[in-house]
């Protein structure tokens, strides 16, 4: 690739990925992690890094924050947040995978006590307790969504196609 192009390409503007997982168990109840470094709740999951595709890192991420990998069904939901909701004020892609927690995988959850202290499942009805608006509609979009087409999400909010 000759300069000018590397140079074109490093003047785009940046989207940060992600990707987490909606672990479900027997009855339902949705996974929670609760983390070290921020108030609230969330789905386990973080950071795509250099290299790793969506679903890899949802594995990844899975196995240093539950201690296990699960076994993911699919994609559940992209959702695309606007750079005013991001903490580095960059615009962001989540890819969320969904999966079926098996009898006693979550009595085997192990977390890394320096960046997560509880674990949690909760009812589907019940994740705006724990979780804040956008990824409260994100979380119940994906519930919705889960067994059906992949939902597309801006900002949590459902597309509205014509």
């Amino acid at each position: 690739m000759a300069d000018s192009e590397l140079e074109f390409f490093d003047s785009l503007p940046r989207t940060r990925g992600a990707a987490s997982a909606l672990l479900r168990d027997e009855a339902g109840r949705v996974l929670l992690v609760k983390p070290t470094y921020r108030p609230g709740w969330g789905l386990p999951g973080g950071v795509i890094e250099m290299g790793e595709s969506p679903r890899e890192a949802c594995l990844r991420e899975c196995s240093e924050e539950l201690g296990f990998t699960p076994q993911l069904s699919g994609l559940v939901c992209v959702d695309w947040l606007p750079a005013q909701a991001s903490p580095d004020r960059r615009p962001a892609t989540v890819f969320v995978f969904g999966g079926l927690l098996r009898p006693g995988q979550f009595e085997a959850v192990r977390l890394p006590p320096d960046e997560l202290s509880d674990a949690h499942l909760v009812e589907p009805e019940r994740i705006g307790d724990y979780l804040p608006e956008p990824q409260a509609r994100r979380v119940a979009a994906c519930v919705a969504g889960t067994g059906s087409t992949v939902r597309y999400l801006e900002y949590g909010h459902p597309v509205q196609w014509a």
